[in-house]
């Protein structure tokens, strides 16, 4: 024997002492042998493959779904500020209407700006809805009155306000009047 192996310290001795008193695996208490535990019963390759493709799949359209979701916020960002400028046309558009007889040289500056704003609404995706003298539609057209007219029933006959879209998405409906 090696001076190692003679001295021992406290507490490996006692360490022995312990494992010496607990009974040894695989035996019951009565001092037969167990069965051999249960190992978890292992999933074939192909159980693996096929989560791993739902996984992938549901990832995919997890992508697709924010990718879409970002695109319809950059696309529709300015649906605030295009409204109000949209009211801003409107009052161009009924001042051209009631002050064009008095100075010409100022009717025609008021176009020129009317022009203008339009071209920038254009620039940004907003396009006005055709109205008149077609069918009604609720999805583009908010009826406001009825009125005998010559017109086929069911056909506007007056624009109160124009409708506008902004990337083919409705963002004012036209209001309308419509024939009985």
């Amino acid at each position: 024997m090696t001076d190692q192996q003679t001295n021992k310290t406290a507490e490996e001795v006692k360490e022995e002492e312990v494992l010496e008193q607990e009974e040894p695996v695989g035996t019951a208490e009565n001092g037969e042998p167990e069965d051999a535990p249960e190992e978890a019963p292992q999933e074939p390759e192909e159980d693996w493959q096929d989560k791993y493709t739902r996984l992938y799949a549901e990832f995919q359209n997890f992508r697709r779904r924010t990718d879409k979701e970002k695109s319809d916020i950059y696309a529709f960002a300015n649906e605030k500020f295009a409204m109000g400028l949209l009211e801003v046309v409107d009052n161009f558009e009924r001042a051209m209407e009631h002050g064009s007889e008095t100075d010409p040289k100022f009717a025609e500056g008021m176009q020129l700006i009317l022009k203008q704003l339009q071209g920038v609404l254009e620039k940004n995706n907003v396009e006005e809805i055709e109205a008149l003298d077609k069918p009604f539609d609720p999805n583009y057209h908010n009826a406001v009155m009825t009125e005998a007219a010559e017109a086929e029933s069911g056909t506007v006959t007056k624009v109160l306000q124009k409708g506008y879209m902004l990337n083919k998405k409705v963002i004012r409906p036209s209001m309308v009047a419509v024939a009985q």
